[in-house]
């Protein structure tokens, strides 16, 4: 398995840089939810504290990735599906999704901070922390979309299905990242977060195994 999971993520990013418009797509509507919050927070830093940076920082990175996530297997065509399901276990394929799109929701993730960091300020105190829930939180988000991605795409009217369906593992997700990065920005103990840390473990854990049990079956259909 481990061998096939390679191969698919090889396939993944292949197909993701031919596909450059979607990437160069990706990185400017990063860049322009930035730019709005700059151009409405840079005479006004003060109002900025640190609860409203990171709601702001999780709603530009959490539009990026939904847009980009969701379309895990929408966006797949349905030859495709053939070619894959005789190619690899449906488990290949998905941890292999996952993988993927963990890595480029923290891509995303990293490229946001980096982005408020230069045009509106760095409040960050605690960097382990931060990247601590950047990491859990990316990973719990392409986790729990992959798979409501892959419900959606058996479905009709997918794109309304997955809006649906990933509004309440996405909410979830954002306000327990809101709360964890509050702590890494305000610079407290670390051990004033670890309720935190444990619940996006915990999102992870039943997001991961739930569709490495179910999607064979979506599979399959």
């Amino acid at each position: 398995m481990p061998n096939r999971i390679l191969i698919l993520l090889r396939r993944e990013w292949t197909l993701e840089l031919r596909r450059k418009s979607v990437l160069s797509g990706l990185g400017l509507y990063l860049f322009s939810l930035v730019f709005i919050c700059y151009l409405t927070f840079a005479l006004h830093q003060q109002a900025l504290n640190a609860v409203t940076w990171a709601a702001l920082y999780w709603l530009a990175v959490l539009f990026s990735v939904v847009n980009t996530v969701a379309k895990s297997f929408i966006g797949e065509r349905s030859g495709i599906f053939i070619y894959l399901y005789t190619m690899a276990p449906a488990q290949s394929i998905l941890l292999a999704k996952i993988i993927y799109n963990t890595m480029l929701s923290c891509a995303v993730a990293l490229t946001g901070y980096l982005l408020f960091a230069v045009f509106i300020f760095n409040p960050v105190q605690d960097n382990v922390l931060f990247l601590l829930v950047v990491v859990l939180a990316g990973a719990g988000l392409a986790s729990s979309l992959t798979l409501i991605s892959g419900l959606a795409s058996r479905a009709l009217n997918s794109n309304i299905l997955m809006a649906v369906l990933g509004f309440p593992v996405v909410i979830s997700v954002l306000l327990v990242a809101v709360r964890a990065t509050r702590f890494a920005l305000e610079g407290l103990e670390r051990s004033v977060a670890y309720n935190e840390i444990l619940t996006l473990v915990a999102i992870n854990a039943i997001a991961v195994s739930l569709s490495y049990l179910l999607f064979p079956y979506i599979w399959r259909s």
